[in-house]
């Protein structure tokens, strides 16, 4: 039987962070609901094959889960009850109690029973619907939620030593610094279920950006804005993921707020990336990454609705859609290649299959160095193919376990990710990570991280690619879940910045789950020198950690506006934030 794909929004997405229930099922549409008995042997296998990211169940336990509510003893329980998460406020006031029937109409159709869930895919084959709600029933009752533990301890860093990573550290201008030579060992500290509760804006809660630039609310009221990007005149093209839409927010230059928001394309199946095409003042074209596809709308400068219905341009991604589900999508500078990005269908490749070396050799001629198979075939990779997809995708490079973002460097053509990497070794490991990605390189993932350290998990399985995992630029702090990154390269404008930063990259960071001591929730600077990165980085826009369990506000997405201001996006309280020079223009 063919692999059962079933995609789950993970930390990456706020989905994954305030969804109701379980991991969300896509397969082939099936006939009516049978009244047989399901089969929880079978239920278990759709489970362990993707909700098991990021659920635990108490049976099947896995070190990388915790960013989603335990399913253990979900059966019967009322929505939204478990501690120590941050559900929707439309689950929340649901009243449901999850019931087998509750169940499999919440998965058949989940904004249909629950408008303004987050939820956004149904599972519309009622056999595989049957068969989990059979293996869920079967689960014993869940004990305290890890993050339970983690508060009740009060998430004191290990050994009571100053952690350097705590939020209560950050602030604009702190730098940080993190070498592979100084990493702890796996396990030093446990696996953390730290999941953020999102709470509204405390009074006086203010945000901080370095003296001499300004922060203020520019838009408000969308839906769980994710990726950002700005076409040439001067529109914000915002992803809506869990709605499944792309907003168009017009503003004039220097304006505070939007004069202008309309719906550019909606009925999207998880959009995510946005590109123009070609490059230029003059694009024909808005392409979209999608779940498991590109798709193109035709497009003239002020569009603010598509002129025309999407065309395919790559019809399939990878044979499974399992686990991480962005994709980004970005041209090359000479308008001859196009990027997009594949994360992982697993945590850590848990249970992909051994292969004999013979068949890795095989399987590597065709794929790539150090590139995974079976459910994780053309997963945890960047492809690349030509903007119009008559070339076959080919893996430009391997072993990237979540690239969220891609940007391309203007002044060099270099292909620059923000990778999410694996959970569930302890506080500080693995490092995520902001790299230049190189052709046919190879980054670690499943089986080494940052060059010959070794994943425990898969130890001597693939000795022969010790010390062959690249070391990325730039370390950030483990567990901190880099999203969209951009290069600031405005030169003019109303709040344009210093020209010290010119050709930096700035980068949002989601904010931790699988830390004791909650870390990221906050804009980053990357910092380089002569036109290459230092290796370190530094806060820039911080605030939104309230406690060490609670946040108001989680960046996804970062873009530079016409005038020269930066934009970013926050998924918590569904509003675009603007960051403006406002100092001494002297030096520039």
């Amino acid at each position: 039987m063919n692999p059962i794909s079933i995609p789950f929004l993970c930390r990456t997405s706020i989905v994954a962070l305030r969804c109701g229930l379980v991991c969300v099922v896509a397969v082939a549409a099936g006939k009516g609901a049978d009244p047989s008995p399901g089969d929880p042997v079978r239920g278990r296998t759709i489970f362990r094959q993707s909700c098991s990211l990021c659920h635990e169940t108490a049976t099947d336990k896995q070190a990388g889960a915790g960013q989603g509510p335990m399913l253990a003893g979900v059966v019967g329980r009322h929505a939204a009850s478990l501690a120590g998460f941050s559900y929707t406020q439309a689950l929340q006031a649901s009243g449901l109690i999850w019931d087998a029937a509750a169940l499999d109409r919440f998965l058949a159709g989940p904004q249909l029973l629950v408008p303004g869930t987050a939820m956004a895919v149904a599972v519309p084959d009622a056999s595989d619907r049957r068969d989990l709600i059979a293996f869920l029933a079967g689960l014993p009752g869940a004990g305290p939620e890890p993050g339970e533990a983690a508060a009740a301890q009060g998430a004191a860093p290990s050994a009571g030593r100053p952690d350097p990573g705590d939020w209560r550290n950050d602030a604009p201008g702190v730098r940080h610094s993190i070498s592979p030579d100084a990493l702890p060992p796996p396990y030093a500290t446990g696996s953390a279920g730290n999941g953020p509760k999102i709470v509204a804006r405390p009074p006086g809660s203010a945000l901080a950006v370095p003296p001499g630039f300004s922060v203020s609310l520019f838009a408000s009221g969308l839906s769980a804005p994710r990726l950002m990007r700005v076409a040439p005149n001067g529109d914000i093209f915002i992803a809506e993921t869990a709605k499944g839409r792309i907003r168009v927010l017009r503003a004039a230059a220097g304006a505070d707020e939007p004069e202008q928001m309309a719906i550019f394309a909606n009925g999207l199946h998880g959009p995510f990336g946005i590109a123009f095409f070609p490059a230029g003042p003059d694009p024909r074209w808005v392409y979209v990454g999608l779940l498991n596809s590109v798709v193109r709308f035709p497009y003239r400068n002020g569009d603010l609705v598509a002129r025309g219905p999407s065309e395919v341009v790559i019809s399939s991604l990878a044979g499974t859609t399992g686990g991480h589900t962005t994709r980004d999508v970005v041209f090359s500078t000479d308008g001859r290649s196009m990027f997009i990005s594949v994360g992982s269908g697993s945590n850590v490749a848990e249970s992909m299959p051994v292969k004999p070396a013979a068949e890795i050799r095989q399987w590597e001629a065709s794929q790539g160095l150090g590139a995974a198979w079976g459910f994780e075939a053309r997963r945890a990779d960047i492809l690349e193919t030509d903007p119009e997809g008559r070339r076959p995708t080919r893996i430009f490079a391997t072993g990237i376990r979540n690239a969220v973002g891609l940007a391309v460097n203007p002044a060099t053509g270099e292909l620059w990710a923000s990778t999410n990497e694996r959970d569930g070794l302890g506080d500080d490991l693995v490092p995520d990570y902001i790299t230049h990605v190189r052709e046919a390189g190879f980054y670690g993932w499943p089986w080494f991280y940052l060059g010959n350290h070794e994943d425990p998990r898969h130890a001597n399985e693939r000795t022969d690619l010790a010390a062959r995992a690249i070391v990325p630029d730039v370390l950030l702090q483990s567990h901190s879940a880099p999203l969209e990154i951009a290069f600031y390269e405005a030169v003019a404008g109303a709040a344009v910045f210093p020209a010290e930063y010119r050709g930096e990259v700035f980068a949002a960071l989601h904010g931790s789950w699988n830390r004791s001591v909650r870390t990221g929730t906050k804009v980053v600077r990357v910092r380089f020198r002569n036109g290459i990165p230092t290796g370190d980085y530094e806060d820039f826009l911080t605030g939104f950690v309230v406690d060490d369990h609670s946040v108001w506000g989680r960046p996804v997405g970062v873009a530079v506006a016409r005038d020269g201001a930066l934009l970013v996006s926050d998924d918590a309280n569904n509003t675009v934030w603007r960051i403006a020079f406002t100092g001494s223009r002297s030096g520039k």
